[in-house]
């Protein structure tokens, strides 16, 4: 799976690590819904990481589509908001 974050780039993530991305794309969610902007901010860096870390960065020239994208890492809450479905930033 290929999951851009916005203004840093995207990252082919493995099927196998979509569960864990989800956990933490939960405590993102529920940050969101509570309205909760400190732990929100602190929720998506950890999502953020977590695709980093379990991603491999794409080479800045690829053309790939995404198949997630993922908001910066200084968005606000009401940026978030908007993107959010209603199982979070990431399906599943």
């Amino acid at each position: 799976m290929i999951i851009r974050i916005l203004g840093e780039g995207q990252y082919e993530v493995a099927d196998e690590a979509m569960d864990e991305l989800n956990e933490l794309d939960s405590v993102v969610e529920s940050a969101v819904r509570a309205g909760n902007e400190p732990a929100f901010a602190d929720a998506l860096l950890a999502l953020l990481d977590g695709v980093r870390r379990m991603g491999t960065a794409h080479d800045v020239d690829s053309l790939d589509s995404s198949d997630l994208i993922l908001p910066m890492r200084d968005a606000s809450l009401a940026e978030a908001q908007e993107m959010l479905a209603d199982d979070g930033l990431i399906p599943g």
